[in-house]
């Protein structure tokens, strides 16, 4: 009710039904006065007072619709201005007057604010038919063809004065927004800048591991494939085993760089066949195989997944796993993953247990926070922490689809 069609904010509204009503009681004691001035007056306080209060009362509401029809409303102050010199010519004959009626500005109490209102909240055409109209009433008020100091101060204050006012506010309004806008695009600036920074480091740090790990995996891998070559049975699995750990090694790491080198994760066309996904329930069965009594929910479709996603979810059920031998060995732990279309949930929760102090010694202790970069490395949020209950819990979202260089 408060903002439209009249105003933009509550304030605006609290204020102008102040002022409305702060002019229309103010001017009351006013009018009574005007007409009680002269003793041949004194007939028609108690007959003119009702009309004039009336028409005073409905210009006081007017300036309700100060800030949305300006120009309207001071167009409406100018007829009214032009009512005091046509009563004069229409009963003397003449716009010479004499008596207190000299020193008086020939203005309403609704003009200061129509006049104010006309500049600050209008523009281009409008503002110059306010300015006419402002440059008429202020002659009115002023009436240069009789000067008085009374009169020549009171209409520059009730016309001219709000009105350069209004041009100072309006000014500055401006000027404020435009130092906001520069601000923002400033800000906006910066973060552009920031982004082509980050992209730059994370092409660069793609090139660097290239360059240092990808070709040492590569030769460990011919390596491997010329050890089994010459060599008996069980260094041939070896080597064998060695080779096929090497390739995986070299896979994850590609789509990896991969991620590292895409800019924009703009999302482009998914290939018609998804890659093979790394099995969780394999890492199920070792932990089980471990002691460690785990229960695995999947719910979805994983093939709706990237691979470098489901690596990344690989790595965080691995990592999780491999902090609940070292920390809470005889716990269980529940695991809980949702393939979604546009995103995959997944959760780690082990209940409460006694840590054992050798397993948890052991490590750098920067587990979680590898995950945590690896996570964010693919636009994903993660989180860890107690639980609430005495265990711990692990919970990651990740897109479903990440685009790599490949793809990009």
């Amino acid at each position: 009710m408060f903002r439209r069609p009249f105003w933009d904010s509550r304030r605006d509204a609290v204020t102008d039904i102040l002022l409305a009503a702060g002019v229309a009681v103010l001017g009351v004691p006013v009018l009574i006065g005007i007409v009680s001035w002269h003793a041949d007056q004194q007939r028609l306080v108690l007959e003119i007072p009702w009309f004039l209060l009336v028409t005073h009362v409905v210009e006081s509401a007017t300036l309700l619709l100060r800030r949305r029809v300006p120009v309207l409303l001071c167009g409406l102050q100018l007829i009214a201005f032009l009512f005091t010199p046509a009563y004069f010519l229409v009963t003397t004959g003449t716009l010479i007057v004499s008596g207190d009626t000299l020193n008086g500005a020939w203005a309403t109490l609704e003009a200061p604010f129509v006049c104010y209102a006309a500049i600050a909240y209008t523009s281009g055409r409008k503002r110059a038919y306010a300015w006419g109209s402002i440059a008429i009433m202020t002659i009115i008020a002023v009436r240069p063809w009789q000067p008085g100091v009374n009169a020549i101060a009171g209409g520059l204050v009730f016309t001219a004065i709000p009105a350069l006012l209004g041009l100072y506010v309006s000014a500055r309004r401006r000027l404020i927004q435009a130092l906001k806008d520069r601000a923002e695009r400033a800000v906006r600036e910066q973060h552009r800048l920031a982004e082509q920074a980050r992209a730059e480091e994370r092409r660069r740090l793609a090139s660097e591991m290239h360059d240092v790990v990808s070709d040492r995996v590569n030769l460990m891998v011919l390596q491997a494939g010329a050890l089994s070559v010459a060599a008996d049975e069980a260094t041939r699995t070896a080597a064998t085993d060695l080779s096929e750990a090497g390739r995986q090694a070299l896979s994850e790491l590609h789509e990896l760089l991969g991620v590292l080198q895409t800019a924009r994760m703009e999302e482009p066309e998914r290939p018609e066949t998804p890659a093979s996904l790394p099995d969780l329930s394999a890492l199920v069965a070792d932990s089980e195989a471990a002691g460690v009594r785990v229960t695995l929910t999947e719910a979805g479709n994983p093939l709706m997944t990237s691979p470098a996603v489901a690596r990344t979810a690989y790595r965080v059920v691995q990592e999780a796993l491999t902090n609940v031998h070292k920390h809470a060995p005889d716990a269980d732990v529940r695991i809980r993953v949702h393939y979604g279309a546009d995103q995959v949930r997944l959760t780690v929760r082990n209940s409460a247990a006694s840590p054992d102090r050798a397993l948890s010694r052991s490590g750098s202790g920067s587990g979680l926070t590898g995950l945590r970069h690896r996570v964010e490395l693919v636009h994903g949020a993660f989180h860890a922490g107690p639980d609430g209950e005495g265990g711990f819990a692990v919970e990651v979202t990740l897109p479903a689809y990440v685009p790599t260089a490949a793809h990009a």
